[in-house]
């Protein structure tokens, strides 16, 4: 039998919201690269704005895969990601292409690196009954109940996240156990199919660019794009508008008709807390290699797998930028969806 045939790393790269992730890949990428996105929300169709999605000039440069593939009212889960994602870096390889997954989704990249976690199927029934006591009781009060019944759940799940307080109670009465006591994988499904590349920058920095970013955002037209997305029959509680920037401005122009400047000052708080939750979550995936988010020389010395890089070393700038690589993927597991 032969030497086994030699495989290049997947390169995976992420960070904090506004790190400029981006803009790092648009000027690395070459003619044979192909990016698979794993954002939560540049998966729906629609929400271009408030998504920062790829512009046509670099959709137009290289292939960009699961973006625009799902409607707003549609759930797009975990599962539901792998499998396009495998599908796309199946399809990229077959064509002799580089495939460079790309994202800031922390859930979506564990479960692409370490598996999906075990847990029933849904069951329709059970939801439909959760989600009309959802919109008669109040979502505290469904999350009073999976306290009491799955505080390790309750914790892991942000307290206004409806949907996945619905599904942990969906798996608790299915499947007659709380959720947090289904395994979530810990390690790498295939160690060395992917090189994990972490972007990151100093927290001033950081909030000074999600401050911009949010205000370009605002100068684009994203309460116009709600707007629009209102109009077309979505509801404030659809998948699609559950995103920071869309479900505040989706609840204040149902309310009012018109976003106030404290509710763009409610999207800059909100963002710059999902970076702080994004960071505690990389920080449990394993062997990330760190680098300063302009460093263009590193990123395309890790992505083509040469050894001539200089990573960050592990002092930390600051608790919410600054990570370290750890052994486990399921610290924080549960604790971001998007």
């Amino acid at each position: 039998m032969g030497a086994p045939r030699y495989r290049r790393a997947i390169p995976v790269i992420f960070g904090p919201t506004a790190v400029g992730k981006s803009a790092a890949i648009a000027a690395v990428a070459g003619p044979r690269d192909e990016v698979v996105s794993a954002d939560a929300l540049q998966v729906y169709r629609h929400l271009d704005i408030g998504t920062a999605k790829p512009t046509r000039a670099e959709r137009a440069r290289f292939r960009h895969h699961l973006i625009d593939i799902a409607d707003p009212g549609e759930q797009f889960d975990a599962g539901r990601f792998v499998r396009h994602a495998e599908g796309a870096l199946a399809d990229i390889a077959a064509r002799g292409r580089r495939a460079l997954v790309a994202g800031g989704c922390a859930y979506y990249l564990r479960s692409l690196v370490c598996g999906l976690p075990e847990s029933p199927r849904g069951d329709p029934a059970i939801r439909a009954g959760l989600t009309r006591r959802l919109r008669a009781q109040g979502r505290e009060s469904l999350r009073r109940e999976l306290e009491a019944a799955d505080p390790e759940s309750a914790r892991r799940i942000h307290a206004n996240d409806s949907y996945r307080i619905v599904r942990a109670l969906e798996v608790l009465a299915a499947a007659g156990r709380p959720l947090s006591s289904f395994h979530v994988p810990d390690r790498p499904a295939d160690p060395g199919r992917f090189r994990l590349i972490g972007l990151q920058r100093p927290r001033d920095e950081l909030v000074r660019r999600i401050d911009a970013r949010v205000d370009a955002m605002r100068a684009a037209g994203l309460a116009e794009e709600v707007q629009e997305l209102l109009a077309r029959g979505y509801p404030p509680s659809c998948p699609g508008l559950r995103g920071i920037g869309y479900r505040e401005l989706a609840a204040a122009i149902g309310a009012v008709g018109a976003a106030s400047s404290q509710v763009w000052d409610a999207i800059k708080r909100s963002t710059r807390r999902y970076a702080k939750r994004q960071m505690t979550f990389f920080r449990s995936l394993p062997g990330v290699r760190w680098i300063a988010a302009d460093d263009r020389d590193a990123l395309q010395a890790l992505i083509d797998g040469t050894p001539a890089h200089r990573s960050v070393d592990n002092g930390r700038h600051d608790a919410d930028t600054q990570a370290t690589p750890s052994n486990t993927c399921n610290r924080s597991a549960d604790a971001l969806r998007s």
